[in-house]
């Protein structure tokens, strides 16, 4: 039997040596277009496509491939008698090896406003339909979409004279993984200019970023995926300048502190422990910044995860490396920083962009047997209708406290209550079975300094017992939701204890 190879190729990446190397084995090169050019300027011989269709490129490139003489020799059965006897009835000819990846369409959509003539030129059509049916055939044909798996494929030609069973199952697998991530892509793009929110059928893809040691805990096993053209400011868009690498439960943690410290747009310095903050600072510098997280919960940071939103700086990079933290996360490290930082053999180093080019439409929680979809709660204070419902208007001191813990109480777990200042947290109360003792926990850590702090809530007052525990600690000032049937309950209590209290209307429920 005659050997043939189709080779068709976007990524040029390996494929002369690859071609050549079948060359040598005897294989006949089937190509066309830009791959067949290229192939021949570097002393390939190739036949091209159109000899053995016997039909030219039509409509400018689209159709090349989509013909029985090429989809016959890719589909037909090497050991059914009838489709043998029609292959030679018609001439067909086999081809055992198929070499193809697609039209970049990923890049394509990616480059800033992007024609929409240019994304649909770029959706392949032959490509895929020759790597879906090379796949289904792989009793018989080897397809390879990636240049990773040359070197394996040929080393398996030159051993056996042909790959194994194992080979070619797997690597049609991966054809169909390719195929359909590349899908994907093109129904979230078109489904985007369709204006469509929730399709009928979700089609979701990922590109593995990295195999973990395991996942939330030991016995369990973990991979992280990054989502193609997903946001930069992201845990998934990280670069990391230093340190072991990261675990689950490190990326769940700093995926956390960067949505906190997204909200800020002084200096800002926020530390994080299993996924909720422990405390948050702000300042005129990166450095004083980091002093109020730190002075928040001096104990809850030991082997905590904190992101900036400024450049480390000698200064600031002094305090971090006396304190044992997994990672820290900024924009930018100074030669110095770097230089202090890197002493400690383990610490986790990333840089994330901090100019959000590129932000994730929905959020997506898997359940099990299925999947949660949403928008992020992007909604801030700016957007809310505020309402100051007491007696007593907050002061500007307060309206500060009171902005600082409304941008921190919607990223801590519910039940949440936040107890701040004008420039920092101070007490954190996350994920109690009822409002007040999330209250009392927040007040509880927050001390003596909770007088003249203000009380964030990240929803409504069912009781007035909070705003009663709130007056007895020293707050002065709460921002909640509001909308309570006991609302008037709790605006009485703030009276009677002179507190300024202000219904946003907006809940930041965080499960």
């Amino acid at each position: 039997m005659s050997k043939r190879a189709l080779i068709s190729v976007s990524d040029k990446s390996g494929i002369l040596e690859f071609a050549k190397e079948l060359e040598q084995l005897g294989y006949e090169i089937l190509s066309t277009g830009g791959t067949k050019s290229f192939l021949e300027q570097n002393g390939v011989a190739i036949t091209s496509v159109d000899q053995v269709t016997n039909f030219p490129e039509i409509l400018d490139g689209r159709v090349k491939t989509l013909n029985p003489m090429i989809h016959g020799g890719l589909l037909a059965k090497h050991d059914d008698p009838s489709h043998q006897a029609q292959m030679e009835e018609h001439k067909i000819t086999p081809i055992q090896i198929v070499c193809v990846n697609l039209y970049p369409f990923r890049e394509t959509i990616s480059k800033p406003d992007v024609a929409f003539e240019d994304a649909i030129e770029n959706i392949d059509i032959g490509g895929p339909s020759m790597l879906r049916s090379a796949a289904k055939n792989h009793q018989y044909v080897t397809v390879v979409t990636d240049a990773a798996d040359y070197d394996e494929v040929l080393s398996q030609l030159k051993e056996n004279g042909e790959t194994t069973i194992e080979t070619r199952r797997r690597l049609a697998a991966k054809v169909f993984r390719h195929t359909a991530a590349y899908d994907a892509l093109i129904a979230d793009y078109m489904t985007n200019l369709a204006g469509e929110d929730f399709p009928e059928l979700l089609t979701l893809t990922y590109e593995r970023k990295q195999a973990l040691r395991y996942g939330e805990n030991p016995h369990q096993q973990a991979a992280f995926y990054k989502r193609p053209l997903g946001s930069d400011f992201s845990i998934a868009s990280a670069k990391q300048l230093h340190g072991k690498e990261l675990s689950y439960n490190n990326i769940q943690d700093a995926n956390a502190a960067i949505q906190i410290v997204k909200e800020f747009d002084l200096p800002a310095a926020v530390a994080v422990k299993h996924m909720n903050p422990c405390g948050v600072g702000t300042g005129k510098s990166i450095s004083e910044a980091f002093q109020k997280a730190y002075e928040a919960d001096s104990t809850s940071i030991f082997g905590g995860i904190v992101a900036l939103n400024r450049e480390v700086d000698s200064a600031t990079a002094k305090t971090l490396a006396g304190i044992f933290l997994e990672i820290i996360i900024a924009p930018s490290f100074s030669e110095e920083a770097i230089a202090m930082l890197t002493a400690k053999k383990n610490i986790r180093l990333l840089t994330i962009s901090y100019e959000q080019t590129k932000k994730d439409k929905w959020n997506t929680v898997s359940v099990e047997g299925g999947l949660l979809i949403q928008s992020p709660d992007t909604f801030g204070l700016k957007d809310a209708n505020i309402k100051v419902v007491t007696d007593r208007e907050p002061t500007e001191e307060e309206w500060k406290s009171m902005t600082l813990g409304w941008n921190v109480v919607k990223h801590v777990k519910s039940n949440a209550i936040v107890v701040a200042t004008k420039d920092m947290t101070v007490g954190v109360g996350a994920g109690q079975m009822n409002r007040v003792g999330s209250a009392k926990i927040a007040l509880e850590q927050a001390g003596g300094l909770a007088k003249g702090a203000s009380l964030a809530s990240d929803a409504f007052f069912p009781m007035n017992d909070t705003v009663e525990t709130a007056a007895k600690a020293g707050i002065t000032a709460i921002i909640q939701t509001g909308g309570s049937v006991k609302d008037q309950d709790s605006i009485d209590k703030a009276n009677e204890y002179g507190i300024a209290m202000v219904f946003t209307g907006v809940r930041h429920f965080k499960h």
